[in-house]
């Protein structure tokens, strides 16, 4: 693993997922929490998302423009799924028309002591950027 970029691959992925390809945001972040040590099996992982990059590249983000605005906000959270934390992640997606133009993967900054706790808080985090916007 000594001679390996992994640090500068998942760098690529951050960006690419912070900024065009909400869709490998999370696995971007998870393999971020190994990168001191990462393993064979991390490196593995990191190929499998570069191959899904390269396998989308002819696939367009945009669907045809529809007639009339429509807005969508989807938010999502799981329970304890960090086992070195026991915290949950909270996910959003905000939609204009066919465009995604925002978007969320993080852990949560308390513990939770339900799912429901995790999708309120979830759904908080998508109230507030939707606020800014």
């Amino acid at each position: 693993m000594r001679n390996i970029v992994y640090l500068t691959a998942i760098g690529s992925l951050m960006y690419l997922g912070t900024t065009t390809c909400p869709d490998i945001a999370y696995a971007a972040c998870v393999l971020v929490c190994f990168r001191m040590d990462p393993g064979i099996a991390h490196w593995s992982m990191v190929k499998h998302l570069l191959q899904y990059l390269k396998g989308t590249t002819s696939t367009q983000s945009l669907t045809s423009p529809i007639q009339h605005p429509m807005n969508h906000l989807f938010s999502n959270a799981d329970h304890r799924e960090c086992n070195n934390s026991s915290r949950s992640t909270s996910r959003y997606l905000i939609k204009v028309e066919t465009g995604d133009i925002s978007w969320s993967s993080k852990l949560q900054g308390i513990i939770t002591l339900s799912l429901t706790e995790a999708e309120y808080l979830a759904t908080v985090e998508a109230g507030k950027e939707i606020h800014w916007m």
